[in-house]
């Protein structure tokens, strides 16, 4: 029988399990192939299970403010809860596979409203939209005997080529060797709007300030299925992890209502913020729903059919979870 972790490389936060803006994919569907897939797991997140919050500050760069006139950049600094996690809905998901890591940072602003950002450690969604995305996974569905059908999978992304691109990425890249050695990517473009109303549409990156370090073939192999929180810990215990937060600026004929497509790799980048990390194992995160919807003014969502449909998502799967269902 195939285990549940081996799929996980297909599950991203927890994205489509509400209603969604077309008649043909309904949320129950969603919620019918992650039960397939990953079981139940009542009072568990649907997506990226398996995690480990965090706590630090984020201090804003001056090179925002000529963009967007957002709270987030005009604080001297912010409090951030940060979420790491194991892609998929599997709480004792396998840490050495080759799967997304995800993230959910929710920035506390100084009038006590929060914006929230969430990605992959992949720069691409496995599919251009909901329905493309729901036909893969339906694919995985095991038999009554526990198989899958891999002939059927493969013939699923010849014919549909938006599937290919975060596998493609994740057999040319090794799982990272931390959670703080690893770039995070806003899969999903947005917009600043500044002062005047004007917008510029960007995407945002989470940069290890300490470079990337991916596991060895090796490490793969040998390292338990469990190492990633106490990694962690240990690398807080001798001092503060940072990142930076980047936003790569697009083009005008740039995509933005297909999260599976790459942007140009010669987009400019500017520096948004240095965010530190000071405490891990915190519970905070418990009760935070990471809807990347939920944005201070002077940044707004793209059109991204799979973005626009996370926030009745989320709110479904935070209250499933919550209720312990």
């Amino acid at each position: 029988m195939v285990k549940l972790a081996k799929l996980s490389f297909l599950f991203l936060p927890t994205l489509l399990l509400g209603q969604t803006a077309s008649a043909e994919v309904q949320g129950n569907d969603f919620i019918q192939v992650f039960e397939q897939l990953s079981g139940k797991q009542p009072g568990v997140r649907k997506g990226h299970a398996k995690g480990v919050c965090v706590v630090g500050e984020f201090a804003p760069s001056t090179a925002a403010l000529q963009y967007s006139s957002s709270a987030l950049f005009t604080a001297e600094s912010v409090k951030a809860s940060i979420r790491f996690s194991m892609a998929g809905g599997n709480p004792a998901a396998n840490e050495t596979e080759r799967s997304p890591r995800g993230v959910g940072v929710q920035f506390k602003l100084p009038d006590g409203r929060v914006h929230n950002i969430a990605g992959l450690t992949t720069p691409v969604f496995p599919g251009k939209d909901p329905q493309t995305f729901l036909g893969l996974l339906q694919t995985l569905v095991p038999n009554e005997q526990g198989r899958i059908d891999f002939a059927k999978v493969k013939q699923y992304r010849q014919e549909h080529p938006s599937t290919q691109a975060q596998f493609n990425w994740l057999q040319s890249h090794n799982p990272p060797s931390s959670y703080s050695r690893v770039q995070y990517y806003g899969i999903h473009s947005f917009n600043f709007v500044d002062d005047k109303g004007d917008k510029t549409k960007f995407k945002w990156q989470l940069a290890p300030v300490a470079g990337e370090l991916a596991l060895t073939e090796q490490q793969m192999k040998q390292l338990p299925p469990t190492f990633l929180a106490d990694k962690l810990k240990q690398e807080l215990s001798t001092g503060s992890v940072l990142f930076e937060l980047h936003a790569i600026i697009g083009y005008e004929d740039d995509v933005t209502n297909d999260p599976s497509q790459f942007w140009p790799k010669d987009r400019q980048t500017i520096s948004l913020g240095l965010q530190t990390i000071n405490q891990s194992g915190d519970n905070r995160c418990d009760g935070i729903n990471y809807d990347p919807n939920v944005l201070s003014k002077g940044i707004e969502p793209s059109d991204d059919p799979v973005l626009r449909l996370r926030s009745t998502v989320y709110a479904i799967s935070f209250g499933k979870r919550l209720s312990g269902n």
